[in-house]
């Protein structure tokens, strides 16, 4: 019988049950700041999206309280990548930003004031 169970650290008998984070560390280190900033923001995107019910389950998971957050740290996180990732990564993106940011005034029954809807503190008003 052996002294380690399958959740030990010191188990290094090849076992899936727990991730290597040894190669998941490399792994990321291999990737460009700029690919892990778009992948964040894609991921933001779509948690917004699904927030403002624009997937094909609509309401299901419409939360509009959620989706403003998730579009504020989107907004958020573009100004603030904007000098370190370039307009070919970035035009898109704020695209995508402002989209949603345009859904957001639609679903709301009671719309902000321009300038101050979700990531407006960072993009400007946003007129629908």
């Amino acid at each position: 019988m052996s002294d380690t169970s399958p959740s030990d650290p010191a188990d290094t008998s090849g076992s899936t049950d727990s991730p290597d984070f040894d190669s998941m560390t490399r792994d990321i280190a291999d990737v460009p700041a700029v690919e892990v900033i778009v992948t964040v923001a894609v991921n933001l995107m779509s948690a917004a999206a699904v927030k403002l019910g624009l997937t094909e389950e609509g309401d299901k998971y419409k939360d509009l309280d959620e989706a403003r957050k998730l579009v504020h740290a989107l907004a958020g996180l573009l100004d603030a990548s904007a000098t370190e990732i370039s307009s070919f990564h970035a035009a898109p993106l704020r695209d995508g930003l402002k989209s949603l940011q345009l859904a957001f005034r639609e679903a709301s029954l009671v719309p902000d004031e321009p300038g101050q809807g979700p990531g407006e503190k960072y993009t400007g008003p946003v007129y629908g």
